[in-house]
């Protein structure tokens, strides 16, 4: 998956996208069925992370929570992430990741097109969220702390 896939997801969904340069420290912002992405970011992999997390807010959020002093607001923000992980990151991902033998958390950001931020705000995530470790699909345990994934044997029985 990559940023032009998430433009053809959003125009799925009747969301606009625009790229253009943005005042401030604002990087993205989604509202009425439009989103708009800062131009003036360094990367691709910038914008991809910014567009799934606006794509989050789409899918998760409603009415203004630009008042991040507001704990539901806060709450809004945190869900549009998690969605935004879940969405371009999830758990299967670090697993062929693994399989790749990508050795390490730069070669794992280059592999998923994400920035090295994103990538560690979503195993921050996901620790929050599984603990230090999860199962996934009884062949596999991924370790968040240190990262890495351990590939159990077949059942024999």
């Amino acid at each position: 998956m990559n940023y032009e896939f998430l433009l053809k997801e959003a125009d799925h969904f009747g969301v606009s996208v625009y790229e253009e340069p943005l005042k401030g420290k604002i990087q993205g912002f989604y509202g009425d069925n439009v989103i708009w992405i800062n131009k003036l970011l360094p990367s691709s992999a910038n914008k991809y992370c910014i567009l799934a997390e606006e794509l989050g807010h789409y899918h998760t959020s409603t009415g203004d929570i630009l008042d991040q002093k507001n704990i539901i607001n806060r709450k809004q923000e945190a869900r549009a992430r998690s969605w935004a992980y879940e969405r371009i990151m999830p758990l299967s991902k670090i697993i062929e990741a693994h399989e790749e033998h990508i050795r390490n958390k730069f070669e794992f950001a280059e592999y998923m097109g994400v920035t090295e931020e994103f990538l560690e705000f979503a195993l921050k995530r996901y620790k929050e969220k599984y603990g230090v470790t999860v199962s996934y699909n009884e062949k596999y345990t991924i370790c968040f702390e240190p990262l890495g994934v351990i590939k159990w044997f077949d059942k024999f029985f």
